[in-house]
């Protein structure tokens, strides 16, 4: 699909507010993978405030130069790798100089009341040195468990105070937020004890995505889809998040994690809420953010006999043979961890009451897909009853967001000749044929957004609460249940008792990767 004009430039990105960022988990593989190469992208593409600082904590010692090396290592790996998130042609040397004139390393233990003296020093420092007005955004890219002590300290040190003071102070915590609902919940009254909700961020990489954020416009900018965005026309709704990477080096996190808690109640979920929430009456964060937790109200509890596990076994992912979960770093070698789940759901309101929605995600899988496909009711057979047409195709729309940018209907037609005879045919949008594409891990809109204030792609509270609320029955059957998840085998379609999940109904899951 060529376009048959230039696509009218889209305005330049608000310039974020002068601040410092204070990277707690300097030394992660956040802030090497996801974190920094976001920031080098604002730096590069004239978003990132000119009065800027970044303060980067970790407990492992180094020095500045250290820090920033390591960092510039993790950046250049990326350079021409066709695999990777976030590929680059070459790095910008200059800007990245930029960055890095910027940058400062703190070395301490974030459980410790010193280091937070060592932090408001430093904060000082950049206020003075990079007139950042003493506006802060401290970054939690810790493991869940420290969110709270963290932010516990912050507030006993006087770091999150800002009303009245002419500057703002704000907190970003990373998903999963909470590991159940009581924890969610436990989570949410400490962390609310001394932070206001509107200095909360709940972010989640996969809402920075240009189509993710995309599908609203698509909903609530033609009037096309509203007259048929209901249970009259909609049969359901497959929701697939598909990867092709393992576990890798993050064993350890996945162990206590697993596949449901790492991408359902976050990734799955907003999703999910994007396509089925009401028109909002503005796009302003109040209205949307409020609009998406009446889905998430509506969502009823999932049942254990409509949720599905795997776990991957050794195979072949990409042509290159890989191990299974039980022989990767830090996983126990009889371990029942999932890394794949596949679920039904229902939402109880008047727009989507018996309308099943299905979603799939899990790891080494046959290929890199995330995409919303929508299958719309049947038409009538009555009328080809004499043709050689032997069954009428479902109507799919969907909605592609990785890694093959865009959007597919497909619908039938009549085959050239005398006989009438059907043939499924689509239109296909991408949006790499329409836009220029720059490279990027979905972090810089939400760094931004962080910057100006802006909450419309985090989560609330009690959007949080109401995510696990739907989960929470299916995680206490699993730990109940002596046996673990039906292997899968690596570079495959994952297990087939998700295939069995849709039988029942007489679906059929749409292949992972094909288009529509």
């Amino acid at each position: 699909m060529n376009a048959p004009t230039a696509p009218t430039p889209a305005p330049h990105a608000v310039v974020g507010d002068p601040c410092t960022i204070v990277l707690f988990g300097a030394g992660g593989d956040m802030t090497k993978r996801l974190m920094v190469p976001a920031l080098y992208n604002l730096a590069r593409t004239g978003v990132l405030p000119q009065d800027f600082a970044v303060i980067g904590v970790d407990l492992a010692s180094g020095t500045d130069k250290s820090w920033c090396d390591s960092l510039h290592a993790m950046l250049a790996s990326f350079v021409g790798d066709d695999h990777a998130e976030f590929r680059i042609d070459r790095i910008d040397e200059a800007v990245w100089q930029g960055l890095t004139d910027r940058m400062t390393y703190l070395q301490g233990d974030m459980t410790k009341p010193e280091l937070y003296g060592d932090v408001t020093a430093a904060l000082e420092v950049a206020q003075i040195r990079h007139k950042t007005r003493g506006n802060a955004i401290f970054y939690l890219a810790v493991a869940g468990d420290f969110f709270a002590t963290v932010v516990t300290e912050l507030a006993a040190a006087k770091l999150t105070e800002d009303a009245g003071t002419g500057y703002w102070r704000r907190v970003v915590v990373e998903k999963p937020f909470g590991h159940s609902l009581a924890s969610a919940q436990t989570l949410n009254r400490n962390i609310l004890c001394t932070l206001r909700e509107d200095q909360i961020f709940r972010i989640d990489h996969f809402l920075g995505k240009d189509t993710v954020q995309s599908i609203m416009a698509l909903r609530f900018a033609n009037g096309m889809f509203e007259p048929i965005w209901n249970r009259d026309r909609i049969d359901h709704v497959q929701i697939t998040v598909a990867e092709t990477v393992g576990v890798e080096t993050r064993g350890k996190f996945y162990e206590v994690t697993g596949a449901l808690r790492d991408m359902v109640p976050n990734h799955v979920f907003t999703l999910l809420s994007m396509i089925t929430m009401e028109p909002p009456t503005g796009f302003d964060a109040a209205s949307i953010r409020s609009r998406k937790a009446d889905v998430f109200a509506a969502m009823a509890t999932a049942q254990p006999a409509q949720a599905v596990r795997g776990q991957y076994a050794a195979g072949t992912v990409r042509d290159r043979p890989v191990v299974a979960y039980r022989d990767e770093p830090e996983v126990a070698s009889n371990s029942t961890v999932e890394t794949y789940v596949a679920m039904e759901l229902t939402i109880d309101n008047w727009r989507w009451a018996g309308v099943p929605f299905y979603f799939r995600t899990g790891k080494h899988l046959s290929a890199r897909s995330t995409e919303v496909a929508i299958s719309f009711k049947q038409a009538p057979f009555a009328a080809f009853r004499d043709t050689p047409v032997a069954s009428l195709r479902p109507n799919w729309l969907v909605l592609r967001i990785a890694p093959d940018e865009g959007i597919s209907l497909q619908f039938e037609v009549k085959r050239p000749g005398p006989v009438v005879d059907l043939a499924a045919v689509k239109m296909d949008f991408h949006y790499a044929e329409w836009f220029a594409k720059e490279p990027n891990v979905g972090y810089e809109t939400l760094i931004r957004d962080v910057m100006i204030g802006d909450q419309t792609l985090f989560m609330r509270a009690d959007m949080v609460e109401q995510g696990w609320r739907v989960v929470q029955p299916v995680l206490d059957a699993w730990a109940a249940a002596p046996a673990g998840p039906e292997l899968y085998a690596s570079g495959g379609n994952g297990p087939t008792a998700a295939n069995a999940l849709l039988a029942r109904s007489g679906r059929e899951w749409r292949a992972i990767g094909t288009p529509a």
